[in-house]
């Protein structure tokens, strides 16, 4: 048996901390996603929109304190679809391999058709080039294939240059508008009485500020290649999560300062940080521009390094068609499950948004494949006491194992509402019946898998990180 599962294993001890760190940084994508999303938090909360951040980096973290508990004790590639499995059953894994897959795939494509999208204006903008913009999120798609199929150093190595990149353009960008904006420095926007409503203006925005941490769970998806996972998986969470919320809480402030606290202009800015930096030193705006095509590239190269490898453990394991379970004989990744993540997030594109503006296709289909998205979150939440009561009862905490998931699991409840709640403008009215399509369609492949395949419960979760042979 371990001979013949030797040759399922991805490359062994190929990545450490910093990698790691840099991956999952990468895949959250801080210029692209604080571009898009900075200007729908302060229309809800207002100036004091850094609480808003605040508040969301607090809730990842309860997040992040059940992936690393699980992580210490089942490090897997399988992630969010193991640890379900194994709590609730093969039912429940075989339901969270389609439906979490079908989540990220949409939210893939969001980042694919921004990819082109913002390629072509940066080129039109600077060099006066006009390409379309679907040949160029074909051209970034099919270089992120090559690169994650040949090798996790080699891309993980890509998606941290670029990402590095990004922040020191974020970084300039940011004590350029503080400095030409020095005269108005204020503590405002950390000030609670700047807080539309109060809690009301937390509310208002907090969706959208969990959406800007997409992404943070990257690294326990890459848990068999890292050496000492137990340990190293645990940290990049939390460093990761920590990391991003005080960078995105220094670029919201100088932000604000750049607009002078008007958070009304904010509101109507399509592109806050963009327009900021405009007004602030218009000739340095390329630095902007080249932020964000860094941060889509890696980004790509982050999500689909990670949450390939979901798609991967599932074909390895029998939860979905076996052949996503293929590993390259010399490089060692999962290729056919990269491939036909990255192709068919094009491919949606493609179908649903040839005649779309890239940047609307890009808000629906990020708001559409986010509901999975969290409501997996929700589910891996309530599997932890129940993992730790099943297979750990002697080690289990109730703080850690059950009073922290599920406070985590009622506060992630908030974004979720704002993604489903009624009187939403078309298309967004729909995305929550099909989440709800996906899901039973989910769980009756689950049953119909289970009764097939008596076996199955011993096979979710079969591939432990650090398992000798």
């Amino acid at each position: 048996m371990s001979i013949i599962k030797s040759h399922h294993r991805l490359k062994r001890d190929a990545l450490g901390l910093p990698q790691i760190v840099a991956s999952t940084l990468a895949n959250i994508a801080p210029a692209m996603s604080f571009f898009f999303g900075f200007g729908l938090i302060v229309s809800g909360a207002g100036v004091a929109a850094p609480l808003t951040i605040l508040v969301a980096m607090v809730v990842i973290l309860f997040l992040t304190n059940t992936l690393a508990e699980f992580s210490k004790y089942r490090p897997s590639t399988g992630s969010f679809v193991t640890f379900i499995g194994m709590a609730f059953g093969p039912i429940a894994g075989a339901a969270a391999s389609v439906f979490v897959v079908f989540g990220y795939l949409v939210a893939a494509s969001s980042v694919v058709v921004i990819s082109g999208g913002w390629a072509h204006d940066t080129l039109k903008l600077f060099l006066g080039i006009d390409i379309p913009w679907q040949l160029l999120s074909l051209i970034a798609t099919g270089i992120v294939g090559l690169l994650v199929s040949r090798g996790v150093a080699l891309s993980t190595t890509w998606a941290a240059v670029f990402f590095y990149f990004e922040l020191v353009l974020l970084l300039v960008g940011a004590l350029v508008m503080l400095f030409v904006n020095r005269s108005s420095l204020t503590l405002a926007p950390f000030e609670w009485s700047h807080l539309s409503g109060g809690l009301k203006g937390i509310g208002l925005g907090f969706p959208i500020a969990i959406y800007l941490f997409i992404g943070w769970e990257n690294s326990a998806t890459l848990a068999e290649e890292t050496r000492d996972a137990r340990r190293n998986i645990p940290r990049a969470l939390i460093i990761g999560t920590l990391s991003i919320g005080i960078l995105y809480m220094f670029l919201a402030y100088a932000t604000e300062i750049a607009f002078h606290n008007n958070a009304v202009a904010i509101g109507k800015s399509d592109i806050p940080f963009v327009d900021a930096f405009k007004a602030s030193a218009a000739a340095f705006l390329i630095i902007a521009y080249l932020a964000g095509m860094t941060s889509i590239f890696s980004s790509l190269l982050g999500l689909t390094n990670s949450q390939a490898r979901i798609l991967f453990s599932s074909g390895r394991e029998g939860l979905l068609p076996r052949f996503f379970g293929k590993i390259h004989p010399r490089h060692r990744t999962p290729f056919v499950a990269m491939w036909s993540f990255v192709l068919v997030a094009f491919a949606i594109v493609i179908v649903f948004g040839w005649n779309s503006k890239p940047v609307d296709l890009f808000g629906e289909t990020g708001s559409l494949g986010t509901i999975p998205v969290i409501i997996t979150y929700l589910t891996t939440n309530l599997a932890l006491p129940v993992y730790m009561l099943r297979y750990h009862r002697d080690e289990f905490n109730p703080l850690k194992h059950a009073i922290i998931p599920i406070v985590g699991t009622v506060l992630m409840l908030f974004p979720l509402w704002g993604l489903v709640e009624p009187g939403q403008p078309a298309p967004y009215n729909l995305f929550p019946w099909v989440a709800l399509a996906v899901l039973i369609i989910s769980v009756i492949y689950g049953v119909i898998l289970e009764r097939r395949d008596p076996d199955l419960v011993n096979k979710i979760g079969s591939y432990v990180a650090d398992e000798e042979f």
